[in-house]
């Protein structure tokens, strides 16, 4: 099984930064993939961010250029870097670890963490 540990959500103003963080633990981990998703009320979670194991990123167009992912591979750990927030970015975030674990591949997800954005 994989544990995944989401940290750093909370209250920011408009403008504002904010570091959420998350740390996948398991025994014989191999993940390909971790990214984080959201969801605000009412609406559907939705991919904000995604790394690779190889360093290749990908963004929603909505983040792009505010938002930066990074990941410590040795740690396993990945990193969201939120600037410029804005009250839309209000949601419950999630990060997303696939893992290839036993010969299938196997998608983990944290509790969530709440991200609030005033304006």
């Amino acid at each position: 099984q994989v544990q995944v540990v989401e940290s750093g959500g909370g209250l920011v103003q408009a403008g504002g930064s904010l570091r959420l963080s998350c740390a996948a633990s398991g025994s014989r981990l191999s993940i390909t993939f971790m990214g984080w998703y959201r969801q605000a009320p009412g609406k559907q979670r939705e991919l904000v961010a995604s790394i690779i194991s190889a360093g290749i990123t990908n963004y929603a167009d909505s983040v792009k250029g505010r938002f930066t992912i990074s990941r410590d591979n040795a740690k396993n750990t990945v990193d969201l870097h939120m600037n410029t927030l804005k009250p839309e970015d209000t949601a419950v975030y999630y990060c997303n670890v696939v893992s290839y674990v036993g010969g299938s591949y196997m998608a983990s997800w944290g509790q969530g963490t709440q991200v609030t954005v005033s304006s």
